[in-house]
């Protein structure tokens, strides 16, 4: 009897074994271009996804291109998440399986942002690039961030028919958190529309036209004190388009919040979480810039 006994337990450890292992081999692989769509895929896949953004954190992911391990692990990858509006140029220089790409902004493609031509410039170590062309931070109108979570939603389910309800329970949620943020910021922002910006990049153009507000970019960089000719360029800029705060992507170096105070322009950060946040998630980053921002309105 104790054998028989012995025997059922160490058959049943042994089908739980392979009913964990089934699970974990069943997850999709899915890869994308940047941090906002990991998050908003793991939030919708849950534990069926082991969701991959491998871009390394001091780079900006726009202009990030993979190496080719990198390049490998996105061609084996059961769904490649891109953010469409011309984000991650290397796309387009190599070859990725085509069923399993997945333009998230493909939907309203006919709303995006001319940005324009842009002077050249660099981020720390990165390469020289230029923010001409099409605006590509599409997930700063946050409407426009559900419609790419719903494109997550439909490929995921597209893979996985069984676990739509699952799926389409866990798009619901990060809607209801997205949509939140979107009623918050048009809310800020209607306080005071006459209340122009700068910015230390032109990344906010879909957030200047979803919430109305005014905003004037210059290129400059958190990490690096302008040289004289760009506090030459904002002067002129300031008393042009009167602005009293001035976005950054990220914290500033003190040597240039003091000198902006001087031209009585408070500094302000305004993270566009292109790359993972060293603490948080997007929800919460996207949360303390809008506190940031309330300060300014």
């Amino acid at each position: 009897m104790k054998t028989r006994i012995s025997f059922l337990i160490l058959l049943l450890v042994i089908t739980g074994q392979f009913a964990t292992a089934s699970v974990a081999d069943d997850r999709l692989r899915i890869y994308t271009v940047n941090y906002p769509l990991q998050y908003f895929a793991q939030r919708i896949a849950g534990e069926h996804a082991e969701v991959v953004f491998p871009a390394p954190p001091a780079i900006d992911p726009a202009f990030w291109t993979p190496d080719v391990q990198t390049l490998g692990a996105y061609q084996g990858a059961d769904l490649i998440l891109l953010n469409g509006a011309n984000y991650a140029k290397w796309i387009d220089k190599v070859s990725l399986p085509r069923r399993r790409l997945v333009n998230t902004s493909a939907g309203f493609a006919e709303n995006y942002i001319d940005a324009g031509s842009g002077a050249e410039h660099s981020h720390g170590s990165g390469a020289a690039h230029a923010h001409a062309g099409i605006a590509f931070t599409t997930w700063l109108d946050l409407q426009q961030a559900v419609h790419q979570a719903d494109a997550i939603r439909q490929a995921i389910t597209r893979k996985r028919p069984q676990l739509r309800a699952e799926v389409d329970r866990n798009f619901a949620r990060l809607e209801g958190d997205l949509l939140a943020l979107d009623a918050e910021l048009k809310s800020i922002v209607s306080g005071n529309q006459n209340q122009a910006l700068l910015a230390s990049h032109p990344v906010y153009q879909y957030l200047a036209r979803r919430y109305d507000a005014t905003v004037y970019s210059v290129v400059w960089e958190p990490d690096e004190f302008p040289d004289p000719s760009q506090w030459k360029a904002l002067q002129n800029l300031a008393q042009t388009h009167a602005a009293k705060w001035m976005l950054w992507e990220g914290k500033p170096v003190t040597e240039s919040i003091e000198q902006l105070k001087q031209m009585d322009i408070i500094s302000i950060v305004f993270d566009p979480c292109a790359n993972a946040p060293a603490q948080g998630d997007f929800l919460s980053v996207m949360r303390k810039n809008l506190t940031e921002l309330k300060q300014a309105f």
